[in-house]
């Protein structure tokens, strides 16, 4: 059986460019662990990533519209599957290793927090050390999740850890299959965020930038197809990902135009001094309250300070499941007689 890995292994050497990052180069693990016989190292990472309980919780985290009701409204998991899936497209496209960008893009939002960006900002103004979601996605993987009694988290490659990481913020990835998710991430989050409040009637199709739908196309899926082949047709057979002038400008209109008419101020945004409230009542109440912890975070406090386990804990938590901590905790219950 262990011949069929190797098989998979030749198959890059044969077929990616070489410019492309091969499994069996892998910087490797933090930990020792005995190979695989039939997948590569990048697709044992994808899998561990999508068994994780830390990827099951996506689907019930915010990705701009906090709790959903709708049933076709993104949350974090539909985000991130959809990043993978385009990052797939163009690795494939460009000959580059897709296995391993689809794991940089399942494991890519695992430590973001309740809901969205929020809940991020509040556990950054709360925890004295700061907090940025995709250092907590490289500590879910690397600490948190639990797999192996052999080591802490996931023990990943060093390539889609690498990935996670550098996936937004000033940090270059180390390999092009982690520039495609950067890229990635942003094409995904821009339609579909633009799909979302269209929807939900906080723009109209007529308050969309024309400069910039007449260079990427007028639907989501004309601008995915626009933005993508521009990458394909620059990055072909170079060292690094591109794209051209033209299309980068009209997708950074479209980003601003969505900070600036659905990310800030609009009313898909009313609940998020709420949101923030709420998770910043938590912080202060399980570091108060420690014993209140569930027991596998109480486990930790010979390894990690107080504050650094309350914002683990609550960083994990699903939309629905802070509100319900916070309900249980905070709201009186009625009197039962």
């Amino acid at each position: 059986m262990d011949s069929h890995r190797k098989r998979l292994e030749e198959l890059e050497c044969k077929n990616l460019v070489q410019y492309a990052t091969l499994s069996k180069e892998t910087e490797g693990r933090n930990y020792p662990d005995t190979k695989c016989e039939i997948r590569t190292e990048f697709q044992r990472d994808r899998d561990r990533i999508i068994h994780s309980k830390a990827f099951r919780r996506l689907k019930h985290k915010t990705q701009v519209f906090i709790a959903p009701e709708g049933d076709h409204y993104r949350t974090r998991l539909t985000h991130t599957l959809e990043v993978a899936q385009i990052a797939h497209t163009i690795a494939k496209a460009l000959h580059l290793n897709a296995d391993l960008t689809e794991a940089i893009s399942l494991g890519h939002d695992l430590g973001h927090t309740p809901f969205g960006h929020s809940g991020e900002e509040a556990l950054a103004e709360m925890y004295s050390e700061g907090f940025k979601h995709n250092q907590q996605s490289l500590r879910v993987v690397e600490l948190l999740e639990d797999k192996s009694d052999d080591y802490p988290g996931l023990n990943l490659t060093f390539e889609v850890r690498d990935g996670i990481l550098t996936h937004t913020d000033d940090q270059k990835p180390k390999t092009l299959e982690g520039e495609i998710v950067r890229i990635a991430d942003r094409i995904a989050y821009i339609n579909h965020d633009i799909d979302d409040a269209l929807r939900a009637q906080i723009i109209a199709p007529s308050d969309l930038p024309e400069t910039a739908l007449k260079v990427l196309g007028c639907t989501s899926s004309e601008r995915i197809d626009r933005m993508v082949k521009d990458i394909i047709k620059h990055s072909w057979q170079q060292a690094e990902i591109n794209r051209s002038q033209q299309v980068k400008e009209a997708t950074d209109e479209l980003r601003e135009f969505l900070y600036n008419t659905v990310y800030v101020g609009s009313k898909a945004k009313k609940e998020e001094d709420k949101a923030k409230k709420l998770l910043q009542q938590l912080y202060n109440y399980y570091n108060n309250n420690p014993e209140k912890l569930p027991q596998e975070f109480k486990n930790r406090f010979e390894m990690y300070s107080l504050p650094r386990i309350v914002v683990d804990y609550i960083a994990g938590m699903s939309d629905r499941y802070a509100l319900k901590r916070g309900g249980e905790i905070f709201l009186p219950r009625p009197w039962l007689g």
